[in-house]
């Protein structure tokens, strides 16, 4: 095996600059060279893993396949590489301290005197190598967390200075930093990167990459600034300003002929680069010109003044692979599920309803708790009632069954028991299996998570949309990921579906209801997957049933 080469990305003055999308980048402009491309995300938290973590504070908990819970990051690298990332692709601060602590309890380290240093790099290192081999890579990128300068990631910035030492010529720095332009002095200022660069000198390493994030284009001034005071030739400065959509950054860098750049740094040999495809897919999107106004309805938008869309980063995306893909143009509006609850006014609510006549689709995101959950409801029964397509993801899913089973089956207290435990029909109940956990309160880690096998009902409008999209495995089946802890109560099965609900996907062994739709005869698209299909979606993949969801609503005049 040929020695593997590595590329550390950094990120400078502020957070949010934009270092997982530089790493994805920088990964696909590689990987259009021939080359197999690994990435790794390294967060300073002490969690364990992301899937405790406050989705208003941290953004989208990513799932993979084998079910570790991630940073949103991970899904930039899969949908930009169209691959399936090995759980070992993941560490955070918890993670390798957790395993240390656990391997010196058990006198793993043979009585010594376990410091960070060098036994936290060793674990580092250890982590690294084991995706590196599992992988087969030939260049693995490591994106760090975090800013420099910041103690918590100290430890890995050590590491990766280690490991250059170790791997002279195979290790390679990316800064990526931000250049204000403060609105008084009209200016662009390159002094808080000066001081980036600097700190990063300070821990003995130094960038040879700086991508210089920004409002707008670098200018040749700007870039001079920062070569002479960081010491970096200006042809490795790249500018990257702000732009419509990501998916331009990997060609907004081959413009600056940044893969050339760092396959010379390398060593490397520069094949022939091939992003046909993926410029096809972004003159597509720029073509589009018919917009399809889609709703999402959730409850995790707000932090103080502001809306945070990354808590559903991954279904917008997947909108915008669905759109792009049938030369849409999706136009996504955020609706507060506690617009339609009990607490607003009989008349206010009947306006907020009467208002959704104005969307040509309508999204319910996954989701837990009671909050905003009768608002959703009211949502789902006006969009079944009134022909608007729908599609439910998890806890959407979950939701439209209990609302079918209310105003359909008229059993008006049908309920979740994650809501209600009291309920006389509990049509949404917790999995036996999690019950135990639950009163452990043993939360982290244990949901039911990863990829599992789907056995799909031929001539429903879900297996129409696997097959045409070509994700159909053998007999039947798809493999999707979730992320939950409940599941529709099979004692109620036979009676929503003699009342019209079709379950059109269920687990192989037919006990968990994975998809529940109407047929066509009754709605044009209302669907709802137990899974989390918006985590298998890529520009030049899209999502079956994202395409199915985005292609009825667009015949919604």
């Amino acid at each position: 095996m040929k020695k593997p080469k590595y590329i550390f990305v950094l990120g400078g003055v502020m957070s949010g600059v934009g270092k997982g999308v530089t790493a994805s980048s920088i990964g696909k402009i590689l990987q259009a060279r021939g080359y197999r491309i690994n990435p790794i995300k390294i967060d300073p938290y002490l969690n364990v893993d992301a899937g405790t973590m406050n989705p208003i504070e941290h953004g989208e908990v990513f799932v993979l396949d084998s079910g570790l819970e991630c940073d949103q990051d991970m899904g930039n690298y899969e949908r930009f590489l169209d691959v399936s990332v090995p759980h070992e692709n993941y560490l955070t601060s918890g993670t390798v301290y957790k395993y240390v602590i656990e391997k010196e309890r058990a006198l793993g380290y043979g009585g010594k005197c376990v410091d960070p240093v060098p036994f936290i790099c060793e674990e580092i290192f250890r982590r690294i190598d084991l995706s590196v081999k599992k992988t087969k890579a030939d260049i693995t990128v490591i994106e760090i967390g975090g800013t420099v300068g910041e103690y918590q990631n100290a430890m890995f910035v050590e590491a990766a200075r280690v490991l250059k030492l170790r791997h002279p010529g195979d290790v390679l720095f990316v800064l990526v930093s931000y250049l204000p332009v403060p609105s008084k002095i009209g200016e662009m200022k390159t002094k808080p990167t000066q001081a980036a660069v600097q700190t990063m000198n300070s821990y003995g390493v130094h960038p040879d990459i700086i991508i210089a994030r920004a409002d707008r284009p670098l200018d040749d001034k700007r870039k001079e600034k920062i070569a002479f005071s960081s010491n970096i030739s200006p042809a490795n400065i790249i500018s990257a300003p702000d732009i419509e959509s990501i998916y331009d950054i990997p060609l907004n860098f081959e413009k600056d002929k940044l893969s050339s750049t760092l396959l010379k740094l390398l060593k490397l040999p520069e094949r022939q680069s091939n992003l046909v495809e993926w410029q096809k897919m972004v003159n597509r999107a720029k073509a589009a010109k018919t917009e399809v106004r889609i709703a999402i309805v959730g409850k995790y938008f707000k932090t103080g003044d502001f809306v945070l869309s990354d808590v559903y980063l991954s279904v917008i995306e997947s909108l915008k692979h669905a759109s792009n893909f049938l030369g849409k143009k999706v136009k996504i509006d955020w609706l507060d599920s506690n617009d339609y609850g009990s607490t607003s006014s009989p008349q206010v609510l009947a306006r907020n309803l009467k208002n959704l006549k104005q969307y040509q689709g309508i999204l319910v995101p996954g989701g837990f708790g009671e909050r905003g959950v009768e608002g959703k409801i009211k949502v789902i029964q006006y969009a079944r009632e009134n022909k608007i397509p729908y599609l439910g993801l998890c806890y959407g899913m979950q939701l439209a069954v209990i609302e079918f089973a209310r105003h359909v089956l008229k059993l008006k207290d049908a309920h979740t028991t994650e809501i209600n435990s009291k309920t006389k029909n509990p049509v949404i109940v917790i999995m036996d299996e999690q019950r135990q956990l639950m009163a452990d309160k043993n939360y982290g880690g244990t949901m039911r998570l990863g990829a599992y096998p789907c056995q799909l009902k031929s001539g429903t409008i879900a297996e129409g949309a696997y097959r045409a999209g070509q994700r159909l495995l053998s007999g039947g089946q798809i493999e999707e990921r979730h992320r939950h802890r409940f599941e529709v109560n099979p004692a109620y099965v036979e009676r929503l579906t003699r009342a019209g609900l079709i379950f059109s996907g269920t687990s192989p062994d037919g006990v968990l209801m994975e998809i529940a739709e109407l047929p066509h005869t009754k709605h044009p698209f209302f669907l709802g997957s137990q899974f989390h299909p918006e985590f298998k979606s890529s520009p030049l993949r899209p999502h079956p049933l994202f395409v199915e969801f985005i292609r009825s609503a667009s015949q919604v005049k």
